[in-house]
C-alpha cells in the first residue's frame, strides 16, 4: 500500500466523538465528492436528495459511517465500475442534512460556522484530505496536495491551513487548483493537525534517516574535497620545490625556506601542521604556509627567467 493509502486508511477509522466535528468532516467530504439534487414533484413541492461519488472505498465507508452516527439516516449505496455511489433519497432527510452542513447558503467551500472551533477545522481538513488529497512516500520526496475544482475553494483551504500556521501554495493543473506543501516539516504539521499520528511517526522516521544520510554524504563529500585540495596543493608545492632544487639548488635559499623545502620533499604526505612540528624550533600552520608560498614565488620567478632566456 502506498504511503498516501496508509494515511487515508488511518484517517478512515478516526471517528470524532463530537457531532459538530462529524458534521465538519462530512462538509469537507461532500464539498469535494457530493452533489445537491433538487426538483419538484407532481404537486409542485420541492424535493431534495444527496448524491456522493468516490472511487475510494475508505472514503465511501467513512462518509456512510459519519451520516449514520451524526444523523441516523438511511442511505442507499451502489457500485458502478470503479465508483461507489451513496444516495440520501428521503427529501426531508436530505434537507436536514444540507441545512446542518449549511450547503444551501451559497458558500464556495464551507460556512464559517462549521469550522469556527479548532477541533472542527481539524475534522474538516481530515475529510478534505480523504476526499481530494494525496501525499508522496517520504522516501521519494516531500509533497502533499489537495485538488480543488475552483480557485475560491483552494484559497479557503489555504486560509484554513494558515489557522494552524501551515503555509501552503496554489498551482493550477489542468482543470483543478492544487493546494500543496513541499516541506517535510509542514507535511508533518498537517499530519498532526489531521491526527494521523501513526503515519506521522512513519514519515518522521523516514525523514530523520534521510537527513542523517544526507548529512553523512555532505560530510564525506566535504572531506573528500578537502583531501583532494590538500593533495593538489601538496603536489604543486613538491613540483615547485623540485624545480628550485633542479634549477638553482637549495644553497641560495634562506635557512628557513631550505628547511621546509627539504622536509616537504621527504614527507610529501603530511599536513602543514605536522610539517611545522618537524621544524626546530617548531612553527604553526600559517608559518609553514607562508614559507611554502615564498617557495612557490621563487619557483615561478625561475620559470619566467628560463622562458625569457
Amino acid at each position: 500500500m502506498s504511503f498516501s493509502g496508509k494515511v487515508k486508511e488511518e484517517l478512515g477509522v478516526h471517528i470524532s466523538r463530537a457531532r459538530h466535528c462529524q458534521i465538519a468532516e462530512l462538509a469537507a467530504l461532500f464539498s469535494c465528492c457530493g452533489q445537491v439534487i433538487s426538483g419538484t414533484d407532481f404537486d409542485g413541492k420541492q424535493n431534495f436528495s444527496a448524491k456522493f461519488v468516490t472511487e475510494n472505498l475508505t472514503v465511501a465507508k467513512k462518509y456512510s459511517i459519519l451520516i449514520k452516527k451524526a444523523f441516523h439516516f438511511h442511505i442507499e449505496m451502489s457500485v458502478r465500475g470503479h465508483q461507489y455511489l451513496i444516495y440520501l433519497l428521503d427529501s426531508e432527510d436530505a434537507l436536514t442534512f444540507f441545512k446542518a452542513l449549511k450547503l444551501l447558503e451559497g458558500k464556495l467551500l464551507v460556512h464559517e460556522l462549521i469550522v469556527q472551533r479548532n477541533c472542527c477545522r481539524r475534522a474538516f481538513l481530515r475529510g478534505l484530505f480523504l476526499a481530494c488529497g494525496s501525499v508522496t512516500d517520504p522516501g521519494r520526496g516531500y509533497h502533499l496536495e489537495m485538488a480543488l475544482d475552483n480557485l475560491g475553494k483552494a484559497r479557503e483551504v489555504v486560509r484554513l491551513l494558515l489557522s494552524f500556521s501551515i503555509e501552503a501554495k496554489i498551482v493550477e493543473r489542468k482543470k483543478n487548483y492544487i493546494v500543496y506543501l513541499k516541506e517535510g516539516a509542514r507535511i508533518v504539521d498537517l499530519l498532526n493537525v489531521m491526527e494521523a499520528h501513526v503515519a506521522l511517526m512513519e514519515f518522521e522516521n523516514v525523514r530523520i534517516l534521510k537527513e542523517m544520510r544526507n548529512s553523512i554524504n555532505r560530510k564525506v563529500n566535504c572531506e573528500t574535497a578537502n583531501i583532494k585540495k590538500t593533495v593538489s596543493a601538496a603536489t604543486r608545492q613538491i613540483d615547485d620545490i623540485q624545480y628550485i632544487k633542479d634549477t638553482s639548488g637549495f644553497g641560495t635559499l634562506p635557512k628557513g625556506l631550505a628547511q621546509i623545502a627539504n622536509l616537504r620533499l621527504e614527507h610529501a604526505e603530511v599536513s602543514l601542521k605536522e610539517l611545522g612540528e618537524m621544524l626546530v624550533p617548531p612553527i604553526g600552520k600559517s608559518g609553514v604556509n607562508h614559507r611554502l608560498r615564498k617557495l612557490s614565488e621563487i619557483a615561478e620567478n625561475l620559470r619566467n627567467r628560463d622562458l625569457n632566456e
